[in-house]
């Protein structure tokens, strides 16, 4: 039977939560959307610290839990300090934990987080951009991403804009990036994917893979490199099955080969949906 362990508000209809994931420290990673609408303003959207653009749930961290990569304890009850009424427990090494911010946080500064996975102790986070950038980002402790200051490395609805908050904690650049248009990679929202582990396709092997939502369906892999952003190639896909094209989702199985959901239709509705495995050829 189900058990609600967290209520978030719904602003606006969209950018509602991308992902759950445990880590391999035994939490439970939540990704959280902005809150909806565009531009992260509007009906249910705080005013933050920057003023070049209105709104702020992505950079808030004391009023909501939107925009964000929450971490928290299934396995206890009663928040940090166990004794107050969450179903659920406050890792003592999360960030905001005796502060003023709210203590499930542990990332922040997000717009659309589609997808989170991890590969070891690494969790890629791939996030929908608003009009330009698509982005990819490695999750770190305290981290903050940007939006709705940047949108990708780029700065947001404003010529210039700062790399650090007033406190002067970073503002973090993705590890890869692509644009809604123009010569390469591109696309208009990416969904998130894995690191390959798999043996069927050695060409891929230590790479993420992900897509972008798009009726072409097309799949892209980015492999670590100490230079940021990532290059990234294009994976050509030459035998489909009848399950459509847009892809939704990715998932990783234990022997490292990775299924990818899609859809004939933009969404997932009545039995439009389909699994495939990839495979080489």
């Amino acid at each position: 039977s189900e058990m609600c362990i967290r209520n978030s508000p719904e602003p606006q209809s969209n950018h509602n939560a991308g992902a759950v994931a445990f880590g391999p420290d035994g939490y439970l990673y939540v990704a959280t959307g902005d809150g909806g609408g565009a531009n992260d303003e509007g009906r249910g959207h705080v005013d933050d610290w920057y003023d070049a653009v209105p709104g702020g749930n992505g950079q808030d961290v004391t009023e909501n839990l939107l925009g964000s990569v929450l971490r928290i304890d299934v396995d206890s009850t009663g928040g940090v300090s166990g004794d107050d009424d969450r179903p659920y427990g406050i890792p003592e090494d999360n960030p905001l934990v005796g502060s003023d911010g709210l203590d499930e946080q542990y990332a922040w500064g997000l717009r659309n987080p589609w997808r989170l996975s991890f590969d070891g102790e690494d969790c890629y986070v791939a996030d929908v951009g608003q009009g330009a950038w698509e982005e990819v980002n490695l999750l770190e402790r305290g981290g903050n991403y940007g939006w709705n200051v940047r949108e990708g490395a780029h700065c947001f609805r404003a010529d210039d804009c700062p790399t650090e908050t007033p406190d002067g904690a970073p503002l973090l650049d993705p590890v890869l990036e692509y644009p809604h248009s123009g010569d390469g990679p591109s696309g208009v929202a990416v969904i998130g994917g894995h690191v390959y582990r798999g043996e069927s396709i050695s060409a891929l092997s230590g790479a993420y893979v992900f897509a972008d939502w798009q009726s072409e369906g097309r799949l892209f892999a980015a492999r670590p490199s100490e230079s940021r952003p990532w290059d990234i190639a294009e994976i050509p896909v030459t035998d489909r099955d009848d399950g459509g094209t847009n892809v939704l989702a990715f998932g990783r199985a234990p022997d490292g080969e990775l299924y990818v959901c899609t859809s004939d239709r933009p969404i997932v509705t009545g039995s439009s949906g389909a699994l495939n495995r990839l495979t080489g050829v």
